[in-house]
């Protein structure tokens, strides 16, 4: 059996901010202090004028047989069938991993399914599957209030989730957990209840060009309602944020920052901690956009320091119709309800209503219980394999992934910044993508052909659209070889 290493150290999850340090973090390919103050001197030279530019550490994992150290990268020979061989993630052999997504035993076209589709929805465990079924079965009651045997069980269930997704992102508790339809969802809860009544005629609020449109058009919504204007902060030719570009953005009139965690277009990690930290230093609070982020590696709200963080269900291995907003007790008790109904009240006359406290303020009506248990499971299947391994295992198969496509004739990869997750997002000279989509598609590959609901940052690069291979920690090198090889022929 082959085990996931690294040249650095492992990560120590008690150590790491925001999940992405540890106690080396190019263990998982992050600057260190040495580093980040090179990136500082790079980004703000004009307060390091006696700093010279250095170089960032890459990341180097190898996969090595269990019985000795080092050892060689993922290699083709690994890649037998569809590559899972004797791989593993952490002490997780990958087969078995693979064995617990029935999706993944489907043909397409009569090929075996390659799903490559990640960054549009995860595919299940049957974990998680089962977990709904039994809800359904043994459980299925409305929750809170009910004064009979299954809404102590359905009510205990939905409860037991908000509890598993405050550890698993490292809220403080399960109060600060609101759940919702999905990130989307989330982000217009945060922009209508909490920032619109923030936001006077003038006021500015900040965003990046990386954004999915879901972060975008929210806050043209509330802006054209109020006055206020929007605000972009660029990047550099490798798609990574130009942080003092997005520093100079700030000033009197700005009133809130969101911005993304992973880009779901060409997966730049934004160094999101930092960025909070430029925000906070105007007064400013922040919304995280975790939708791409929450499935590829450890989140620490609190050492984000994020005053909102929000995540889908169904980009993490969930159900879909369930989502999580994140927010500081202090954030949520000033936020207004959004919508009205029943669960979100305290008391009702026809002269007045009195709100329930958060979470429940934001919880109006009867919420997607079985999705939400659902959820939960999810957290419980990464949270046994780990979030470190999971990070450390995808990493490698990414830089395997960019090793392959590069070397395919006349294709150009979109997005090249040093930290990424999980995207490997491209062109074909001669082919439009919906060619190359369809195309992938009879070998049995599934790929995003199109904008990805990020045309700003794709139109950053003079392109409408890309091919949007995007990986879980399910694929395999395998998968990866047989994408390559089918675009080679195609390019021929």
């Amino acid at each position: 059996m082959t085990t996931i290493t690294s040249e650095a150290a492992a990560f120590n999850s008690e150590n790491m901010p925001g999940g992405w340090g540890g106690s080396d973090p190019a263990s998982y390919g992050l600057p260190g202090e040495r580093e980040l103050a090179a990136i500082a001197s790079s980004y703000f030279p004009e307060f390091y004028p006696d700093r010279a530019k250095e170089l960032v550490r890459a990341y180097r994992p190898v996969v090595a047989p269990a019985d000795r150290p080092g050892g060689a990268g993922i290699a083709p020979a690994a890649a037998a069938q569809n590559g899972a061989g004797a791989l593993s993630v952490g002490e997780e052999p990958l087969e078995k991993i693979r064995a617990d997504f029935p999706i993944l035993s489907e043909r397409v076209n009569g090929k075996p399914l390659v799903w490559l589709d990640n960054a549009a929805t995860t595919q299940k465990p049957r974990q998680v599957i089962d977990r709904i079924s039994y809800y359904y079965a043994l459980e299925n009651s409305n929750v809170h209030r009910g004064a009979h045997e299954l809404a102590a069980r359905s009510t205990d269930a939905y409860e037991a989730s908000r509890d598993k997704t405050a550890r698993f992102i490292g809220a403080p508790g399960p109060e600060n957990i609101v759940f919702v339809r999905g990130a989307t969802e989330g982000l217009n809860l945060v922009a209508n209840a909490y920032v619109k009544p923030l936001l006077r005629p003038g006021d500015e609020i900040v965003l990046t060009i990386l954004e999915h449109h879901a972060n975008i058009v929210p806050w043209q919504l509330v802006a054209e309602e109020t006055g206020a204007l929007i605000r972009a902060a660029p990047v550099d030719d490798d798609g990574q944020i130009i942080l003092s570009e997005y520093a100079r953005l700030f000033n009197v009139n700005t009133r809130f920052a969101s911005i993304t965690h992973v880009s779901n277009a060409i997966g730049t990690i934004a160094p999101v901690r930092e960025m909070t930290a430029i925000a906070h230093g105007f007064g400013v609070r922040t919304c995280v956009d975790g939708a791409q982020s929450i499935s590829h590696m450890p989140v620490d709200v609190s050492s984000l320091d994020a005053d909102f963080f929000v995540f889908s269900g169904h980009k993490i291995f969930g159900p879909n119709g369930i989502g999580v907003v994140y927010g500081k007790s202090d954030a949520l008790d000033s936020a207004r309800p959004w919508q009205g109904g029943g669960n979100m009240i305290a008391d009702v006359t026809f002269e007045r209503t009195a709100y329930q406290r958060a979470p429940q303020k934001f919880e109006a009506g009867t919420g997607s219980i079985a999705d939400a248990v659902g959820l939960g499971a999810a957290l419980d299947y990464v949270s046994r394999i780990g979030m470190e391994n999971i990070a450390r295992y995808e990493r490698e198969l990414l830089e395997y992934g960019t090793r392959g496509l590069k070397g395919v004739p006349g294709l150009t990869l979109v997005g090249t910044a040093a930290q990424k997750a999980g995207v490997l997002s491209f062109v074909l000279d001669g082919h439009s993508n919906e060619e190359v989509g369809h195309y992938l598609n009879r070998a049995g590959i599934a790929v995003r052909a199109g904008h990805h609901c990020a045309q700003p940052i794709l139109r950053r690069f003079g392109y409408e659209g890309t091919v949007r291979p995007s990986l879980a920690f399910y694929n395999t090198p395998g998968e990866i070889d047989l994408l390559v090889s089918s675009l080679r022929e195609l390019a021929r």
